[in-house]
């Protein structure tokens, strides 16, 4: 780190990164765990975050993990986007990360920290959303293992001192048919429109979304209306369009408006490519 003003720690243990975390918080010097640090680089020298120590989360063996065990997937929070998308063990998770930023970038981030960053795109965590995976967290009281579902609302939410160590996946699902676009207006590194990412389980498909609404996320409600064949693909669409949370995102990248129709038009080309499959 440049940042010459900030303490800095590498913990080799879970329980010594969250005592680490407590002990420095009580010293009030806002401590803040770090995997892959681009956005907090970002975000603190244009004074938009005040770290006093930087607990390093990649000296920790189990953040650094990346195989397959029992059955799972196992991904560690500080395994970098590149060595996700060279090793492909999750080809759709692959495909997702290969789309984000440029490789030297991708080189730096890592998996924990593009889910938990404070940018909204956040479309790492997309496939582990339709993939119905299970996030595992340290904190003052342990290790816990919990579904995604259950711990990713708009946000990760995680407690005072709880960081990401792994993301679990079972491996009955790295293999299922997928597509994922990421619409750009421009450039083809620039901030994305809409990033869309469909995975088919038992026939029907399932869809989660970045660059629509200010956060990522997966509607349940969405895919019922889309998986609903006794209707027109364009009818179908349109019902799932309803369902959308918000608010939509309306900014620089592009319209309420245009965000809209970029969407449907995509809804439309997945049903229409992956209902083959």
């Amino acid at each position: 780190m440049v940042l010459k003003d900030i303490e800095y720690y590498k913990p080799t243990k879970i329980e010594e990164a969250t005592e680490l975390f407590f002990a420095l918080k009580r010293e009030n010097k806002a401590p803040i765990y770090y995997s892959g640090g681009t956005e907090i680089l970002t975000f603190r020298r244009l004074n938009m975050i005040q770290i006093g120590a930087i607990i390093d989360i990649k000296g920790i063996q189990e953040c650094l993990a990346f195989e397959i065990s029992q059955n799972y997937l196992i991904i560690g929070a500080a395994v970098p986007l590149t060595t996700i998308e060279d090793k492909n063990l999750f080809p759709l998770l692959s495909k997702t990360c290969s789309e984000i930023a440029d490789r030297t970038a991708r080189n730096k981030i890592t998996i924990g920290g593009n889910i938990c960053g404070q940018i909204f795109y956040r479309e790492a965590v997309l496939p582990f959303l339709l993939a119905d995976s299970d996030v595992i967290v340290g904190g003052w009281d342990g290790v816990k293992i919990l579904p995604i579902h259950s711990i990713f609302d708009k946000n990760l939410l995680l407690d005072q001192g709880q960081f990401l160590i792994q993301i679990r996946t079972e491996t009955s699902f790295v293999n299922l048919p997928f597509i994922v676009q990421k619409k750009r207006q421009q450039w083809e590194t620039g901030y994305p429109l809409v990033t869309v990412a469909s995975l088919k389980k038992d026939g029907l498909l399932r869809f989660a979304f970045s660059g629509v609404c200010p956060f990522p996320f997966r509607s349940k409600e969405m895919e019922r209306e889309i998986n609903n064949r006794n209707l027109s693909i364009e009818e179908r669409v349109a019902n799932a369009m309803h369902h959308l949370p918000s608010p939509i995102l309306h900014d620089i990248e592009g319209s309420k408006d245009f965000r809209l129709f970029v969407l449907k038009n995509t809804l439309m080309d997945f049903l229409l490519e992956m209902e083959g499959v």
